[in-house]
């Protein structure tokens, strides 16, 4: 009875989890320019689509066969470490821990010059 629950808890916060990362890298693939994709030399926006929107689509419609989510989610988490990346630096967001510009000696209020 304990492992029963312990059972439907484990699959319930897994399909959340699979779902809520389908969910999260079919939109920021669609969000993503068709050129951006060419200019980071990946693969095509429709590609990624397709292979994403199919892995949401398993996610929602068939949440039991869990050899088929794990393909879904390997394609998920490809895109997110490795395309998604290349796109932002193509595409001028290149990170920097949440920066907007300037440089690594930059204050709050402008550049810091040592007191001189």
């Amino acid at each position: 009875m304990l492992m029963d629950r312990f059972d439907n808890t484990l699959n319930l916060l897994m399909f959340l989890v699979f779902t809520g990362f389908a969910i999260a890298s079919f939109v920021i693939a669609a969000m993503v320019r068709e050129d951006a994709y060419r200019a980071a030399d990946k693969q095509t926006k429709r590609f990624w689509l397709i292979l994403l929107g199919v892995n949401l689509a398993l996610n929602l419609f068939l949440p039991h066969f869990l050899f088929l989510l794990i393909a879904g989610l390997i394609a998920a988490i490809v895109f997110m470490v490795d395309v998604r990346p290349a796109l932002k630096q193509v595409m001028g967001g290149g990170g920097g821990g949440g920066r907007r510009g300037g440089s690594s000696s930059d204050g709050p209020y402008g550049p810091y010059n040592g007191g001189r």
